[in-house]
């Protein structure tokens, strides 16, 4: 094999395996985590309710305000956090942009000598500040990622996050009311599929973390099941010593 050919399968190798897996989740981690706050929250809702020994419409009842009530309270929350949180960043980045077009020659040397700090040589770092300071939207988008930590260009929006909060919080809170709704008169069916559900959950988690899929599968599965077991627990305390 040629020296060439060597570095090309080199190449190849180094390519194939220096993938790695999205640490930060993107959509996936949210989007798994509301569904399972939404059953193991509607979950223990419906056992601890049904510890008192209600009705099977009142279970129902139950199940769907509580997934009403959660996924709305789900959507707010997000649309508030994520709205300030773009709203801070929106005024720190007009900060810098003030900072940018009445010192840019200060705003240059600042960043010249973060990159000197990093490492690179002084004159070197001076040379790239410069020319990275030629386009002043280009200079913003520099000292927000250096400064700030942050994208201009990649901010969160509050109605995407709100919306696939609701959405996730929903799809989860309902698998414990379905069995209900399809004509189930007692507990088991809707503890059953919430579980099957969790473990689901446990188990896509596990695609943005080092862990086994059944090992998250069983972790979430207990873990919703012990919260169940707990309400339904505190649920037939309360009804005895209310009724």
């Amino acid at each position: 094999m040629s020296l060439i050919e060597t570095e090309a399968s080199l190449h190849v190798a180094h390519r194939d395996n220096h993938t790695h897996r999205d640490v930060n989740g993107g959509w996936l981690r949210p989007a798994v985590f509301g569904a399972m706050d939404g059953l193991v929250s509607n979950l223990a809702l419906m056992t601890g309710v049904a510890g008192g020994a209600v009705a099977p419409h009142t279970l129902v009842i139950t199940g769907l305000a509580g997934l009403a009530a959660g996924a709305f309270s789900m959507a707010a929350g997000e649309y508030t956090s994520v709205a300030s949180q773009r709203e801070l960043v929106e005024a720190e980045l007009e900060v810098e942009r003030r900072e940018l077009l009445g010192h840019p020659k200060d705003e240059e040397a600042e960043l010249a000598a973060l990159y000197t700090a990093r490492g690179v040589a002084p004159e070197l770092a001076r040379e790239v500040a410069r020319q990275l300071s030629r386009d002043p939207e280009q200079a913003l988008e520099i000292h927000a990622r250096e400064e700030l930590g942050i994208d201009p260009g990649d901010l969160p929006s509050p109605m995407v996050a709100a919306a696939s909060s609701f959405g996730s919080f929903a799809l989860g809170a309902l698998l414990p009311v379905l069995p209900y709704l399809l004509g189930a008169t007692t507990l088991w069916p809707a503890v059953l599929l919430a579980l099957l559900g969790l473990f689901a959950c446990g188990a896509v988690v596990a695609k943005v973390t080092a862990r086994t899929w059944w090992f998250s599968g069983l972790r979430q599965l207990v873990l919703g099941g012990a919260a169940a077991g707990v309400t339904y627990a505190l649920g037939s305390l309360f009804g005895a010593a209310v009724g």
